[in-house]
């Protein structure tokens, strides 16, 4: 086949029926949708091209950046087809968590923000967010900018609705599936595929997918993110079910070993969350149904997510100092102290306070005489045992108070008499009128 530009290899992904002998299930036929096989490499080359193609004209005479707040898969299609047409790209995140996603932009030649955001999606209301901030500066008509919106740009969706959800159809003889099981992002491919296949086939259930609360899958929300996202109607899906960074890791497990499917953790998650629900119908169903779900992108990406979850997948020793040991009983023991308490217990005990954000957040604002150890470092730092001398107190902190009550078990565990964490993190600390010093 011979094309004029690899944006029009865009779409046109195989349907790829997954072995029965694989999913263990007795009346559904499952399906996986390979939007890995985009050109660059995920099911975001849909959306990139579809929000960005019709404001190319022009764009480099106006000497125009694309940007978008993204820290994944959408910046990296927008890199490649904004370096294909002679314009910059910017990536806007308040956290890049994927190293080689960060190195491949940077080889791309985007250029990368990282602000001090107080969530991981968007609230374009809150205005004392920085991301929020940089959202309206880029948005502004004129001001430089080709600003692609992902989170709220209907085009985002109408990429599926055009191509993605009627290729399904096409691909399964005509016939919507029974069950369409997908990850939430954005919510642009979940939204858009409901679409097409509800007005093809009314009775199709569609499942959405989010993470575990304050768990981490590369590519979805989680189950309180998942609201802040301005493309997200929870009316689009007739269930919505949480999964596990583990479950997505065992379901990549299961892709790339038994179907050989080279899928990410997003894909991992949807097949694993897909057979978790499709065995509960499964015993109960006389005739054959068909459920399809969506591998989203290849595994390549994520080798240092996977090697910090499962290092014995890479020949290397379990990490025992790890806040992934916790049990119920380490996090129940946890010191957490609140904004006035820990006012006071600085002024009388002068413990160290170690702040775990990243850089550019603890630069904007930051606790008086705090230190930063980004969290990330931090963990790396644990394995080697107690960083701190026993006798010196310590105050973790982070944003709202969660990854530091983590830490502090960790600490607490490994020995350490005196570890608190600051109950509420810096929202906390702010919200008090405390005082909050700038870097």
């Amino acid at each position: 086949m011979r094309y004029d530009s690899v944006t029009d290899v865009i779409g046109g992904t195989p349907l790829v029926r997954i072995d029965a002998a694989v999913h263990g299930l007795r009346n559904i036929d499952l399906f996986a949708k390979m939007e890995l096989f985009n050109p660059f490499g995920s099911v975001k080359d849909r959306a990139a091209w579809n929000m960005v193609r019709h404001r190319l004209a022009g764009a480099a005479e106006r000497a125009e950046t694309v940007v978008e707040l993204s820290s994944g898969n959408t910046a990296k299609a927008l890199a490649v087809i904004a370096g294909m047409h002679g314009l910059p790209f910017r990536s806007v995140t308040n956290r890049m968590r994927v190293p080689e996603i960060k190195d491949l932009l940077l080889l791309l030649g985007a250029q990368i923000d990282e602000l001090p955001g107080q969530s991981e999606c968007l609230d374009p209301t809150d205005t004392d967010d920085p991301l929020t901030r940089m959202y309206h500066t880029v948005s502004a008509a004129g001001g430089g900018y080709l600003h692609t919106d992902q989170y709220f740009n209907d085009l985002n969706v109408e990429a599926h609705v055009r191509g993605t959800g009627p290729e399904i159809i096409a691909d399964l003889d005509g016939r919507a599936p029974d069950y369409f099981i997908a990850c939430v992002g954005t919510a642009g491919s979940s939204t858009g595929v409901a679409r097409v296949l509800r007005e093809h086939d009314p009775e199709v259930t569609v499942v959405g997918l989010v993470a575990e609360k304050a768990d981490f899958i590369p590519g979805i929300r989680d189950i309180d993110e998942v609201h802040e996202v301005g493309l997200f109607d929870p009316d689009v899906y007739d269930t919505i079910e949480a999964v596990s960074s583990d479950e997505a890791i065992d379901g990549l497990l299961t892709l790339v070993r038994r179907c050989g499917t080279l899928a990410g953790p997003t894909g991992g998650g949807a097949y694993q969350g897909a057979v978790r629900y499709l065995r509960r119908l499964d015993a109960g169903l006389t005739g054959r149904r068909t459920a399809v779900f969506i591998v989203c992108d290849r595994v390549e990406s994520y080798m240092s997510y996977l090697r910090e979850r499962r290092p014995a997948l890479f020949q290397q020793p379990d990490r025992t100092h790890s806040v992934r040991t916790l049990t119920a009983e380490d996090l129940a023991a946890t010191r957490t102290i609140g904004v006035s308490d820990a006012q006071e217990w600085i002024a009388k005990e002068n413990p160290l306070v170690v702040d775990l954000r990243s850089p550019f957040a603890y630069r904007a604002l930051h606790i008086d005489r705090s230190i930063n150890i980004v969290d990330d470092l931090f963990a790396e730092m644990l394995h080697g045992g107690l960083p701190f001398g026993r006798r010196q107190p310590v105050l973790l902190v982070c944003p709202v108070g969660e990854k530091s009550a983590s830490y502090a078990a960790l600490l607490t565990r490994m020995g350490h008499p005196d570890v608190r964490s600051l109950a509420g993190g810096v929202i906390a600390w702010r919200d008090a009128g405390a005082e909050l010093v700038r870097d």
